[in-house]
């Protein structure tokens, strides 16, 4: 019997959202929307695929791309950072690359492998931090280095932690420090500089830049910082607008949580270690300059990232309380303890949940719904977490301290 238009279909569709890799940091265009079927409630006795012990400590993200994950670890004493290559299918390491370095100064939550790889399908791109200044380097997929390219000398009383992602052959780095920044653009294929915007700098981001579509076959590069929230041109590096961030109580707060498109908004958060917060939601217009829809400086992330799902912004906060936030009026709908413990990863929405990994390694779940916290599963991994997840066809990757978890449905 043949199958019909619709079953066709379907099984197509089903098998282009299984066959979806991650490919940067948060996935497709930092949104942490995973695209499939994934294990929410999970353990590691029933759904666990495989484990690898890793040969270093660090706190950069997974990607998966064709059948591998890739991803930054550094030596322990602080005395080398390499690129790891694992075969996904049986959880084998291919392959490791890297470099020699001297230990940075950096923050009792960061280390010397905090960035995040990314990939244009072809080639793999990450950024390591040698102690002194950053370098962006580029690998085929079998470990030949391709080309690096250093950054410049980084200064910063956090570390380093900068994640580059790409777009239409190109490489973008948001090389940020204390004051100083620089947006950075470079040729996938040879590394060569293509473009440089210069940025106002004050305290050292962490944000990584993504595409808002701004038409039918165009589309802008947004980047979030402690002093402005910047559209630009991602072919000439040009700035299509900018709205000046206004520091609340005179404090200027770090940016390191991904900023999101929000159905024709953008949100922006910003803290600081102790109880300095600030979220913006900020509207573009094509006839004039941004515009404030409303700010807050309560109940808002840090570290974590958000999630948009439809006209509602969800997250966790660095103490572990979980929120839900009405995009058009900046209400909040919801707020409750979600976890006890601190957090430092951004959660991702497998279906219509948001899985969320405490520094502790507790995972907890809970419904992308505005109505009330409905909580539906928690799993400890036995080890500290401070990477956002990774999820790709179908398997969804957690890195612990010492080891890469491999959960499958």
């Amino acid at each position: 019997m043949k199958p019909t238009l619709a079953l066709v279909l379907v099984m197509v569709t089903f098998s282009s959202l299984q066959a979806a890799d991650w490919t940067r940091f948060r996935g497709e265009n930092g949104t942490g929307h995973a695209e499939g079927d994934y294990p929410v409630s999970f353990d590691t006795s029933t759904n666990l695929a495989w484990k690898v012990k890793l040969p270093g400590i660090g706190h950069g993200s997974p990607i998966v791309v064709k059948d591998r994950a890739f991803l930054q670890v550094a030596k322990k004493d602080a005395s080398a950072v390499s690129l790891v290559c694992i075969d996904v299918a049986k959880g084998d390491i291919e392959w490791s690359k890297g470099l020699d370095i001297k230990p940075g100064k950096f923050h009792k939550k960061n280390n010397m492998a905090s960035s995040t790889p990314c990939s244009d399908g072809e080639r793999v791109f990450t950024v390591f931090w040698d102690g002194d200044g950053l370098s962006l380097y580029a690998y085929d997929f079998k470990g030949n280095k391709l080309w690096n390219k250093p950054l410049g000398k980084f200064a910063s009383e956090h570390g380093a932690g900068h994640s580059p992602m790409t777009t239409d052959g190109l490489v973008i780095v948001n090389f940020d420090q204390d004051k100083k920044a620089e947006l950075m653009a470079f040729d996938a294929k040879t590394g060569d500089l293509k473009w440089n915007a210069k940025r106002e700098g004050h305290r050292a981001s962490y944000t990584v830049p993504f595409l808002r579509p701004t038409g039918k076959d165009s589309k802008e590069l947004v980047v979030g910082s402690t002093t402005a929230l910047t559209a630009y041109n991602p072919t000439t590096g040009k700035p299509n607008w900018e709205y000046k961030l206004k520091w609340t109580d005179g404090k200027p707060l770090r940016a390191i949580g991904q900023p999101v498109d929000a159905d024709g908004h953008i949100l922006l958060y910003t803290g600081e270690g102790g109880t300095g917060r600030y979220m913006v939601c900020v509207q573009p217009s094509s006839e004039g300059p941004p515009k404030l829809d409303w700010d807050t400086k309560k109940n808002t992330p840090y570290v974590p990232g958000a999630v948009v799902v439809k006209d509602h912004a969800y997250w966790v906060s660095d103490d572990g309380i979980a929120g839900c936030m009405n995009i058009a009026t900046g209400k909040m709908a919801w707020s409750e303890r979600l976890l006890a413990k601190g957090v430092s990863a951004s959660p991702i929405l497998l279906g219509d949940q948001l899985l969320v990994i405490g520094e502790d390694g507790l995972c907890a779940s809970f419904k992308a719904t505005p109505t009330a916290m409905e909580k539906t599963s928690g799993a400890q991994l036995g080890e500290a977490v401070f990477a956002t997840p990774a999820a790709a066809n179908g398997k969804l990757y957690i890195r612990g301290a010492d080891t890469l978890f491999c959960f499958k449905k």
